[in-house]
Protein backbone atom coordinates (compact mmCIF):
# COMPACT_ATOMS: atom_id res chain seq x y z
CA UNK A 1 0.00 0.00 0.00
CA UNK A 2 1.01 3.44 -0.82
CA UNK A 3 2.21 5.62 1.97
CA UNK A 4 0.47 9.18 0.63
CA UNK A 5 1.12 11.31 4.15
CA UNK A 6 3.83 13.49 2.44
CA UNK A 7 0.94 14.45 0.11
CA UNK A 8 -1.42 15.51 2.87
CA UNK A 9 1.33 17.60 4.84
CA UNK A 10 2.32 19.55 2.15
CA UNK A 11 -0.24 22.20 2.40
CA UNK A 12 0.48 22.82 5.44
CA UNK A 13 4.11 22.83 5.45
CA UNK A 14 3.94 25.70 2.70
CA UNK A 15 1.83 27.46 5.18
CA UNK A 16 4.41 27.39 8.14
CA UNK A 17 7.40 28.35 5.95
CA UNK A 18 5.76 31.09 3.68
CA UNK A 19 4.12 33.00 6.08
CA UNK A 20 1.67 36.84 4.85
CA UNK A 21 3.74 39.83 4.30
CA UNK A 22 0.93 41.79 3.84
CA UNK A 23 1.00 45.19 5.90
CA UNK A 24 -2.19 47.22 6.93
CA UNK A 25 -3.76 50.27 4.75
CA UNK A 26 -3.55 53.61 6.27
CA UNK A 27 -7.11 55.34 6.24
CA UNK A 28 -8.70 55.89 2.63
CA UNK A 29 -10.79 59.05 3.59
CA UNK A 30 -9.04 61.54 1.03
CA UNK A 31 -8.03 64.80 2.28
CA UNK A 32 -9.93 68.16 2.27
CA UNK A 33 -9.04 70.44 -0.70
CA UNK A 34 -5.44 71.87 -1.46
CA UNK A 35 -4.58 75.28 -0.20
CA UNK A 36 -3.94 78.57 -2.57
CA UNK A 37 0.09 78.41 -3.34
CA UNK A 38 -0.38 80.88 -6.63
CA UNK A 39 1.68 84.14 -6.04
CA UNK A 40 0.23 87.07 -6.69
CA UNK A 41 1.20 89.46 -9.47
CA UNK A 42 3.32 91.80 -7.65
CA UNK A 43 5.18 89.08 -5.86
CA UNK A 44 6.41 87.45 -9.29
CA UNK A 45 7.11 90.75 -11.11
CA UNK A 46 7.79 93.35 -8.09
CA UNK A 47 8.71 95.72 -10.94
CA UNK A 48 6.77 98.54 -12.53
CA UNK A 49 6.14 98.57 -16.08
CA UNK A 50 7.13 101.61 -18.31
CA UNK A 51 5.19 101.82 -21.34
CA UNK A 52 5.15 105.39 -22.29
CA UNK A 53 7.03 108.18 -22.51
CA UNK A 54 8.35 110.98 -21.38
CA UNK A 55 8.37 109.19 -17.80
CA UNK A 56 9.48 110.79 -14.54
CA UNK A 57 10.41 107.97 -11.49
CA UNK A 58 10.43 109.77 -8.74
CA UNK A 59 10.47 106.84 -6.20
CA UNK A 60 12.88 104.18 -5.58
CA UNK A 61 12.27 100.75 -6.85
CA UNK A 62 12.96 98.43 -9.97
CA UNK A 63 10.99 99.94 -13.35
CA UNK A 64 11.31 98.10 -16.82
CA UNK A 65 10.12 99.06 -20.10
CA UNK A 66 7.44 96.77 -22.16
CA UNK A 67 7.88 98.48 -25.26
CA UNK A 68 10.38 100.53 -27.56
CA UNK A 69 9.35 104.16 -26.00
CA UNK A 70 10.35 107.41 -28.46
CA UNK A 71 9.46 111.56 -27.60
CA UNK A 72 8.93 114.22 -29.89
CA UNK A 73 11.19 116.68 -27.90
CA UNK A 74 12.91 116.99 -24.31
CA UNK A 75 13.86 114.00 -21.94
CA UNK A 76 12.31 110.44 -22.58
CA UNK A 77 13.08 109.19 -18.67
CA UNK A 78 13.84 111.29 -15.82
CA UNK A 79 15.39 109.70 -12.88
CA UNK A 80 14.40 112.06 -9.83
CA UNK A 81 14.95 109.41 -7.53
CA UNK A 82 17.63 107.50 -5.23
CA UNK A 83 18.04 103.66 -4.98
CA UNK A 84 16.27 103.05 -8.61
CA UNK A 85 17.10 100.02 -11.68
CA UNK A 86 15.94 100.57 -14.66
CA UNK A 87 15.74 97.53 -17.31
CA UNK A 88 15.37 98.63 -20.77
CA UNK A 89 14.57 95.32 -21.55
CA UNK A 90 15.90 95.05 -24.81
CA UNK A 91 13.75 98.18 -25.82
CA UNK A 92 15.15 100.89 -27.97
CA UNK A 93 14.48 104.62 -26.52
CA UNK A 94 14.66 107.45 -29.01
CA UNK A 95 13.54 110.92 -29.99
CA UNK A 96 12.20 113.13 -33.29
CA UNK A 97 13.24 116.08 -32.07
CA UNK A 98 14.59 118.33 -34.51
CA UNK A 99 16.99 120.00 -34.23
CA UNK A 100 18.13 118.13 -31.72
CA UNK A 101 19.31 119.87 -28.92
CA UNK A 102 19.67 118.96 -25.16
CA UNK A 103 17.08 116.26 -24.24
CA UNK A 104 18.17 112.78 -22.75
CA UNK A 105 17.32 109.46 -23.63
CA UNK A 106 17.65 109.20 -19.86
CA UNK A 107 18.74 112.12 -17.57
CA UNK A 108 19.68 111.68 -13.72
CA UNK A 109 17.96 114.42 -11.79
CA UNK A 110 21.03 117.46 -11.72
CA UNK A 111 20.14 117.31 -7.83
CA UNK A 112 22.59 114.28 -7.58
CA UNK A 113 20.89 110.94 -7.13
CA UNK A 114 22.37 107.87 -6.17
CA UNK A 115 22.16 104.43 -6.09
CA UNK A 116 21.42 104.06 -9.97
CA UNK A 117 21.56 101.11 -12.27
CA UNK A 118 20.55 101.19 -15.81
CA UNK A 119 20.57 98.20 -17.89
CA UNK A 120 20.41 96.29 -21.27
CA UNK A 121 19.11 98.39 -24.33
CA UNK A 122 19.25 100.92 -26.79
CA UNK A 123 19.28 104.67 -27.03
CA UNK A 124 18.99 105.39 -30.71
CA UNK A 125 19.19 109.11 -32.49
CA UNK A 126 19.60 110.86 -35.60
CA UNK A 127 22.22 113.18 -35.64
CA UNK A 128 25.43 112.56 -38.10
CA UNK A 129 28.62 114.24 -38.71
CA UNK A 130 28.74 116.53 -41.25
CA UNK A 131 32.81 117.23 -41.61
CA UNK A 132 32.69 118.01 -37.63
CA UNK A 133 29.70 119.20 -37.62
CA UNK A 134 26.73 117.32 -35.47
CA UNK A 135 23.28 117.94 -36.24
CA UNK A 136 20.43 115.83 -37.14
CA UNK A 137 17.05 115.10 -34.97
CA UNK A 138 17.11 113.31 -31.73
CA UNK A 139 18.86 113.39 -28.39
CA UNK A 140 21.15 115.35 -27.12
CA UNK A 141 22.49 112.35 -24.70
CA UNK A 142 22.24 109.23 -24.41
CA UNK A 143 22.64 108.97 -20.31
CA UNK A 144 23.50 112.25 -18.91
CA UNK A 145 23.90 111.73 -15.00
CA UNK A 146 27.30 114.21 -14.42
CA UNK A 147 25.94 114.59 -10.51
CA UNK A 148 25.31 111.10 -10.20
CA UNK A 149 26.97 109.05 -7.29
CA UNK A 150 26.97 104.72 -7.03
CA UNK A 151 25.65 104.60 -10.43
CA UNK A 152 26.34 101.82 -13.20
CA UNK A 153 25.47 101.69 -16.61
CA UNK A 154 25.54 97.55 -18.21
CA UNK A 155 24.32 96.73 -21.74
CA UNK A 156 23.74 99.92 -23.00
CA UNK A 157 23.98 100.85 -26.62
CA UNK A 158 23.88 104.62 -27.85
CA UNK A 159 24.21 106.01 -30.80
CA UNK A 160 23.50 109.53 -33.05
CA UNK A 161 23.50 112.19 -29.94
CA UNK A 162 24.60 115.52 -30.69
CA UNK A 163 26.24 116.32 -27.38
CA UNK A 164 27.32 113.14 -25.37
CA UNK A 165 27.32 109.59 -25.21
CA UNK A 166 27.00 108.00 -21.81
CA UNK A 167 28.23 110.02 -18.67
CA UNK A 168 27.98 109.01 -15.09
CA UNK A 169 29.73 111.51 -12.65
CA UNK A 170 32.64 112.86 -13.76
CA UNK A 171 35.78 110.79 -14.81
CA UNK A 172 38.39 112.64 -12.91
CA UNK A 173 36.58 111.88 -9.38
CA UNK A 174 35.29 109.39 -6.99
CA UNK A 175 31.64 109.06 -7.42
CA UNK A 176 31.92 105.66 -7.81
CA UNK A 177 30.44 104.78 -10.79
CA UNK A 178 30.79 102.18 -13.10
CA UNK A 179 30.19 101.67 -17.44
CA UNK A 180 30.41 98.11 -18.40
CA UNK A 181 29.57 96.53 -21.62
CA UNK A 182 28.52 99.50 -23.01
CA UNK A 183 28.98 100.99 -26.47
CA UNK A 184 28.90 104.58 -27.95
CA UNK A 185 28.83 105.62 -31.43
CA UNK A 186 28.45 108.85 -33.70
CA UNK A 187 28.47 111.25 -30.72
CA UNK A 188 29.58 115.58 -30.96
CA UNK A 189 31.37 115.37 -27.73
CA UNK A 190 32.17 113.18 -24.86
CA UNK A 191 31.83 109.69 -25.34
CA UNK A 192 31.79 107.77 -22.24
CA UNK A 193 32.87 109.28 -18.80
CA UNK A 194 32.41 107.25 -15.36
CA UNK A 195 35.02 106.85 -12.63
CA UNK A 196 35.35 103.15 -13.98
CA UNK A 197 34.81 102.15 -17.47
CA UNK A 198 34.94 98.08 -18.37
CA UNK A 199 34.75 95.90 -21.68
CA UNK A 200 33.25 99.12 -23.57
CA UNK A 201 33.58 101.03 -26.87
CA UNK A 202 33.99 104.43 -27.66
CA UNK A 203 33.91 105.40 -31.64
CA UNK A 204 33.67 108.48 -33.84
CA UNK A 205 33.40 110.83 -30.94
CA UNK A 206 33.61 114.91 -31.40
CA UNK A 207 35.34 114.90 -28.11
CA UNK A 208 37.80 112.52 -25.61
CA UNK A 209 35.84 108.98 -26.68
CA UNK A 210 36.27 107.46 -22.69
CA UNK A 211 37.48 110.17 -19.90
CA UNK A 212 37.96 107.74 -16.27
CA UNK A 213 39.95 107.16 -13.70
CA UNK A 214 40.28 103.29 -14.43
CA UNK A 215 39.73 101.88 -17.97
CA UNK A 216 39.92 98.20 -18.63
CA UNK A 217 39.60 96.01 -21.75
CA UNK A 218 38.60 99.19 -23.88
CA UNK A 219 38.41 100.63 -27.16
CA UNK A 220 38.31 104.09 -27.77
CA UNK A 221 38.16 106.64 -31.08
CA UNK A 222 37.79 110.57 -31.43
CA UNK A 223 37.83 112.48 -34.41
CA UNK A 224 39.24 115.60 -32.92
CA UNK A 225 40.52 115.63 -29.32
CA UNK A 226 41.27 112.34 -27.14
CA UNK A 227 41.02 109.07 -27.42
CA UNK A 228 41.29 107.00 -24.29
CA UNK A 229 42.22 109.36 -21.23
CA UNK A 230 42.45 107.98 -17.60
CA UNK A 231 44.52 107.36 -14.66
CA UNK A 232 45.37 103.69 -15.03
CA UNK A 233 44.61 101.60 -18.89
CA UNK A 234 44.81 97.67 -18.80
CA UNK A 235 44.48 96.47 -22.20
CA UNK A 236 43.21 99.67 -24.31
CA UNK A 237 43.11 100.99 -27.05
CA UNK A 238 42.65 104.87 -27.59
CA UNK A 239 43.48 106.74 -31.31
CA UNK A 240 42.92 110.60 -32.32
CA UNK A 241 41.53 111.47 -35.57
CA UNK A 242 44.16 114.56 -35.00
CA UNK A 243 46.33 116.03 -32.98
CA UNK A 244 44.93 114.86 -29.90
CA UNK A 245 46.53 111.98 -27.80
CA UNK A 246 45.69 108.66 -28.74
CA UNK A 247 45.49 107.18 -25.36
CA UNK A 248 46.96 109.21 -22.05
CA UNK A 249 47.21 107.33 -18.91
CA UNK A 250 49.23 107.84 -15.79
CA UNK A 251 50.50 103.89 -16.39
CA UNK A 252 49.42 102.10 -19.18
CA UNK A 253 49.66 97.75 -19.66
CA UNK A 254 49.10 96.17 -22.95
CA UNK A 255 47.28 99.27 -24.44
CA UNK A 256 47.95 101.16 -28.33
CA UNK A 257 47.82 104.37 -29.17
CA UNK A 258 47.81 105.86 -32.42
CA UNK A 259 47.58 109.95 -33.41
CA UNK A 260 47.65 112.02 -36.20
CA UNK A 261 50.40 114.63 -35.32
CA UNK A 262 50.02 114.61 -31.71
CA UNK A 263 50.97 111.79 -29.45
CA UNK A 264 50.25 108.10 -30.03
CA UNK A 265 50.76 106.47 -26.19
CA UNK A 266 51.46 108.79 -23.58
CA UNK A 267 52.03 107.59 -19.68
CA UNK A 268 54.13 107.90 -16.64
CA UNK A 269 54.78 104.12 -16.69
CA UNK A 270 54.39 102.77 -20.14
CA UNK A 271 54.27 98.55 -20.00
CA UNK A 272 54.21 96.61 -22.98
CA UNK A 273 52.46 99.51 -24.78
CA UNK A 274 52.66 100.66 -29.00
CA UNK A 275 52.04 104.00 -29.85
CA UNK A 276 52.33 105.21 -33.65
CA UNK A 277 52.12 108.69 -35.20
CA UNK A 278 51.07 109.29 -38.53
CA UNK A 279 52.78 112.59 -38.97
CA UNK A 280 55.55 115.05 -36.94
CA UNK A 281 54.16 114.20 -33.41
CA UNK A 282 55.61 111.16 -31.33
CA UNK A 283 54.33 107.33 -31.26
CA UNK A 284 55.04 106.64 -27.23
CA UNK A 285 56.30 109.09 -24.79
CA UNK A 286 56.60 107.94 -21.40
CA UNK A 287 58.49 108.68 -17.96
CA UNK A 288 59.45 104.45 -18.03
CA UNK A 289 58.83 102.64 -20.68
CA UNK A 290 59.35 98.74 -20.15
CA UNK A 291 59.07 96.55 -23.31
CA UNK A 292 57.00 99.16 -25.82
CA UNK A 293 57.60 100.04 -29.60
CA UNK A 294 57.18 103.52 -30.96
CA UNK A 295 56.90 104.54 -34.25
CA UNK A 296 56.52 107.85 -35.91
CA UNK A 297 56.51 108.92 -39.67
CA UNK A 298 57.88 112.25 -39.53
CA UNK A 299 58.46 112.48 -35.77
CA UNK A 300 59.54 110.99 -32.77
CA UNK A 301 59.06 107.00 -32.33
CA UNK A 302 59.95 106.70 -28.90
CA UNK A 303 60.55 109.50 -26.65
CA UNK A 304 61.27 108.46 -22.66
CA UNK A 305 63.57 109.17 -19.58
CA UNK A 306 63.97 105.58 -19.14
CA UNK A 307 63.72 102.94 -21.22
CA UNK A 308 64.33 98.88 -21.02
CA UNK A 309 63.85 97.08 -24.10
CA UNK A 310 61.92 98.97 -26.16
CA UNK A 311 62.25 99.77 -29.82
CA UNK A 312 61.89 102.37 -31.85
CA UNK A 313 60.68 101.51 -35.41
CA UNK A 314 61.12 104.91 -36.92
CA UNK A 315 62.02 108.55 -36.59
CA UNK A 316 64.17 109.52 -33.86
CA UNK A 317 64.28 108.25 -30.31
CA UNK A 318 64.36 110.84 -27.96
CA UNK A 319 65.87 108.36 -24.33
CA UNK A 320 67.97 109.23 -21.73
CA UNK A 321 68.76 106.09 -20.37
CA UNK A 322 68.80 102.92 -22.23
CA UNK A 323 68.69 99.38 -21.10
CA UNK A 324 68.68 96.37 -22.80
CA UNK A 325 68.68 98.07 -26.23
CA UNK A 326 71.09 99.11 -29.04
Amino acid sequence: MKNTSLHVLAPSLLCVFYPSFAHAQGALTPPGAPAPTMKTLAQIEARTPVSSAPFTISSSGSYYLTTNLTVTAGNAITINGNNVRLDLNGFTISSTENPATSGSGILLGSGGVTNITIVNGFISSGVVDNNGVFSGTGFGSGISGTNSFNARAEGISVAGCRISGIVLGNGFSFNNTLVESCTVNLVGSSGIISTVVNDSTAINCGGTAIASFTVNNCYGTSLSLDGVTCISAINCYGASGSTGLGLAANTASNCAGTSNGGVGLTASVANNCVGSDNANGTGVSATIAIGCDGYSSHGTGLSATIANSCASNSGDSGITYKYNMP
